[in-house]
């Protein structure tokens, strides 16, 4: 990423971020949506000041994508206003959560102004005694590490940090050292050693300990696997890819329209998924996706499709983002299909089988092939684009990815941020998007869906929540049987 005053005129898209910003269509926009909200209602003076000192001094975001066929570049916006990226609105209606569902899912259904830079920030007040934040920025600008990188830069780590001390602050704490390389440049504080990895690791750690295996456990598979095995994987991944049938139709599955809606969970503590992971076996991760496939069996149910034999796959996203590169936009991640068995009645014998697929994907290739599917798909004439992505999301049925946030609480413009979600685009003819994301102690789970397929979304989550308590009330069966 260039740095503030060093951008040209005109700079390369790389193809692989400009096959995101080619997938947008009509039905299905390629749009990272997150909802942040806070303790009180957010100044929006203030905001925008935040975002002119942390934001904005990233070129990219004054900067608009500027493509024809299989080129583009980003240009400044010669007329850019942060008046139209940011707009401040109440929210109507009695029942506050359902007023910001609905706006959100309004929102996220609305395309992006292509003649301007790729993002939007729409401060919802009326909610909760306080404010939302909803930011909207497509994919071609970042994938969701990154954005979080870019996120957690504009925020403090306590209410009313003095002008004095800022620049203190983000030396001497680790998530905002870190988080600022993004405009300072990581490669210039970190070079290219052993040593000074290893300080960058510890202080990302220190911080985000579950996003270093997301960051590192891909980078440090590759660098140990010999470059002929590398190329004997990256074959059989293709012709996993590439030989694997399709999904089949269902609730979850089908034509598409324009209207999207979201719904997402109440916080659940880590520690309560820890206790889980503990008594049962399994990671964490293991343990929510056991939760959400079994949330996805009970609503088959509900729509009357018995889920007996049926196994739905989902498209995984892995980053394969050296540390080096981890304050960088773009996109850096490739892809793996995980068979979710939503056949599977039994819990534990779901968390079991999907613990042993995650094994089985841990070392495969599938990542980079995908990695470089994309990146080609971008010199691609448009159309052939268009096959390439139909034809491999035909073999999956939802988008399923899980970003670790930070452990503390934060700050964003004086306010305390109390919690956030986001939603991943789920392109080509994918109709359900599943997001986990962590946050001060709690996790929840975001589900976006095509409203044609999934009218009434908040039921997934409902499902999701009555499996954590059936795998709780297992956990606690199998405690007083051994003790």
């Amino acid at each position: 990423m260039s740095r503030a005053g060093s951008t040209p005129f005109r700079e390369r898209v790389p193809s692989v971020d400009l096959a995101w910003r080619r997938m947008d269509a009509p039905d299905n926009l390629t749009v990272i949506n997150g909802v942040l909200w806070f303790d009180g209602v957010l100044d929006e003076d203030r905001f925008k000041r935040t975002l002119e000192e942390r934001f904005l001094v990233i070129p990219r975001f004054r900067q608009k994508l500027v493509h024809n066929g299989t080129r583009g570049h980003w240009e400044p916006d010669p007329d850019f206003d942060l008046d139209f990226h940011v707009r401040q609105e109440t929210l109507r209606g009695d029942d506050e959560e359902s007023a910001l569902r609905q706006r959100v899912s309004e929102l996220m259904s609305e395309p992006l102004d292509g003649d301007r830079p790729l993002w939007r920030f729409y401060i919802f007040d009326g909610y909760r005694g306080g404010s939302a934040l909803l930011g909207r920025i497509h994919h071609c600008i970042g994938d969701g590490l990154a954005l979080m990188m870019v996120l957690l830069s504009l925020t403090d780590l306590q209410p009313d940090p003095q002008a004095d001390e800022v620049e203190t602050e983000r030396e001497e704490n680790p998530l905002t050292a870190l988080f600022h390389r993004a405009r300072e440049g990581l490669r210039e504080r970190v070079e290219d050693t052993r040593e000074h990895l290893e300080h960058a690791r510890d202080r990302v750690e220190r911080v985000l300990p579950e996003a270093m295996k997301l960051l590192l456990k891909p980078a440090e598979v590759l660098a140990s696997t010999s470059a002929w095995l590398k190329g004997l994987g990256s074959v059989q991944a293709l012709g996993r890819l590439t030989f694997k049938g399709r999904d089949p139709q269902g609730p979850f599955k089908g034509p598409l329209g324009k209207e999207k809606r979201v719904a997402w969970s109440h916080g659940v503590p880590v520690e309560r998924i820890q206790r889980i992971r503990e008594g049962l076996g399994g990671s964490l991760n293991d343990v929510l996706i056991t939760a959400i496939t079994g949330g996805l069996r009970r609503y088959l149910q509900h729509r009357g499709k018995e889920p007996d034999g049926l196994s739905l796959r989902a498209l995984v996203p892995v980053s394969i983002r050296p540390l080096a590169e981890m304050s960088d936009l773009g996109n850096r991640f490739g892809l793996v299909l995980l068979n979710l068995p939503v056949d599977v009645a039994d819990p534990l014998e779901r968390l079991s089988e999907l613990s042993r697929r995650f094994r089985k994907l841990h070392r495969s290739m599938e990542p980079v092939v995908a990695y470089k599917i994309l990146s080609a798909m971008g010199q691609s004439p448009a159309g052939l684009q268009r096959l390439v992505m139909r034809f491999f999301t035909a073999k999956a049925t939802a988008v399923m990815t899980s970003v670790p946030g930070p452990k503390q609480v934060l700050y964003l413009a004086g306010r305390t941020l109390q919690g956030m979600m986001f939603w991943v685009p789920h392109p080509g003819a994918l109709g359900l998007g599943l997001s986990i994301l962590s946050y001060a102690g709690e996790v929840r789970l975001g589900v976006a869906v095509d409203v044609g397929l999934v009218p009434d979304p908040e039921k997934i989550v409902d499902g999701f929540h009555e499996e954590l308590a059936e795998l709780e009330r297992r956990n606690a069966a199998q405690s007083a049987q051994s003790a």
